[in-house]
């Protein structure tokens, strides 16, 4: 069970896990269960609470991440609080980070991206792996592909955001992508299929 309601998420980690001898469900399975408190002061720590609380909640297997936006000039802000971080409107969160950038003289910001993905099941975390992509901030958002921080995050390889990259691309190389290939070998080593 994929511990998300998140569209993007979603998207992204049903293709980087297809293939895999499982069968993904998600929350929607299971209204109702409400949102557990991440109170962790890591991804890893947040990622592990999630997958637990989840595995619980609906006596299976779990997979839940944490992940989020780490900007080098806001001190890695916002960091584990990046969904929440000045609200759930992104432009408004965009504004906020030039705004915040411009404050301390600088346009830009070396950034990367952080995943940390735990699965758990009867009472215990089975796997975790980590995924991380650097870059940096944008001058402007750019490109409509992708969700969340994508428009602004720049990757010095592509030259160009992550919001400008189609699906496939972005999964190469994002910090998801990372973590969640991991985690499909894990699955195809030891599990048999549904």
């Amino acid at each position: 069970m994929l511990a998300t309601t998140n569209a993007g998420k979603i998207r992204e980690i049903s293709g980087i896990l297809a293939g895999a001898p499982v069968e993904l469900e998600t929350l929607d399975r299971h209204p109702g269960i409400p949102e557990p408190e991440e109170t962790g002061s890591t991804f890893a720590e947040n990622a592990r609470l999630k997958a637990l609380y989840y595995s619980r909640a609906t006596r299976e297997p779990a997979v839940a991440d944490d992940s989020g936006l780490e900007i080098a000039a806001l001190d890695n802000a916002p960091g584990i609080h990046s969904a929440r971080w000045h609200g759930t409107d992104y432009a408004h969160k965009f504004d906020v980070i030039y705004r915040e950038l411009r404050a301390r003289g600088l346009r830009t910001s070396a950034a990367r991206f952080v995943c940390h993905v735990a699965v758990a099941d009867g009472g215990r975390v089975i796997f975790e792996a980590d995924g991380l992509v650097a870059g940096e901030i944008a001058p402007e958002p750019r490109g409509t592909r992708g969700f969340g921080y994508d428009p602004i995050f720049f990757y010095p390889p592509y030259g160009c955001t992550l919001a400008e990259v189609d699906g496939e691309r972005k999964a190469a190389v994002s910090h998801r992508g990372i973590a969640f290939r991991a985690l499909r070998e894990w699955l195809l080593m030891n599990c048999v299929s549904p």
